[in-house]
């Protein structure tokens, strides 16, 4: 990278960090904009500001024999961010990454499929993280950010806040829930946390400001579909958020 090209793109890309900030979007976004403009600038040793079609076409080629649709089109997503609130110029191609469509059904675990799911998982702090995010109906992230002052138990309702879409929603709260909750959270005490992490056992928990991690959850779920003989192709974390209906 030029020295020239360099101390412009380094001066250019905190700009769009800071667009990125102030322009209110989720934190997975910010990180997978943020990660492009930087892969990308590393590509073109630091000058993108005048890149060509033909550029574009023949980086968005090579980048997908090695990522994912899905990457590449955040990728592209990130590129015309930065073009549009850092450079102040058109975008040169609207129509140059168009993932191939398709529609895959999850596979559906039972009820029944469920509760063993659930029975089998040995660890406490798993188990009643399983079991609310399938009585609520719940994703992952939205089940890991449950605080105490989320539940609402006089309304049996709990506040999702920061769903999909930035949105908040209400979800009503099962009465098997809210007692399995409060048996757990006297477990751990933690003021704030429903779902603190583990690090430093019970004492640790409780003054825990951060909730379980993500990759623990996923792996103990896995690790309990395998246990159970569940052979259904979906992501792990669905076969325990399909909603009761209860």
């Amino acid at each position: 990278m030029s020295v020239s090209c360099e101390a412009q793109f380094n001066r250019q890309y905190e700009a769009h960090l800071k667009h990125l900030r102030l322009k209110g979007l989720q934190p997975k976004t910010i990180d997978a904009y943020a990660r492009a403009v930087r892969r990308i600038g590393a590509h073109f040793d630091g000058c993108i500001d005048d890149l060509s079609e033909e550029q574009l076409l023949a980086y968005f080629s090579a980048l997908l024999d090695s990522h994912s649709w899905s990457a590449v089109k955040l990728g592209l997503y990130g590129l015309k961010f930065y073009y549009a609130h850092v450079l102040h110029k058109p975008w040169p191609s609207l129509d140059l990454v168009k993932p191939p469509r398709g529609q895959r059904l999850p596979d559906i675990v039972t009820v029944a499929e469920t509760q063993r799911l659930i029975q089998v998982t040995q660890t406490l702090s798993y188990r009643v993280f399983f079991f609310t995010l399938y009585s609520l109906g719940l994703r992952l992230g939205e089940g890991l950010r449950l605080t105490v002052a989320d539940l609402d138990a006089a309304r049996r309702r709990v506040h999702i806040r920061n769903a999909k879409g930035n949105r908040d929603r209400l979800v009503p709260l099962p009465e098997t829930t809210l007692v399995m909750l409060r048996r757990f959270w006297r477990v751990h005490r933690n003021p704030v946390l429903l779902f603190p992490n583990r690090h430093g056992g019970l004492k640790g928990a409780a003054a825990a400001s951060t909730p379980l991690n993500r990759g623990g959850v996923q792996i103990a779920l896995r690790q309990v579909v395998a246990a159970c003989g569940i052979k259904k192709r979906s992501r792990p974390i669905a076969y325990a958020i399909i909603p009761s209906g209860k």
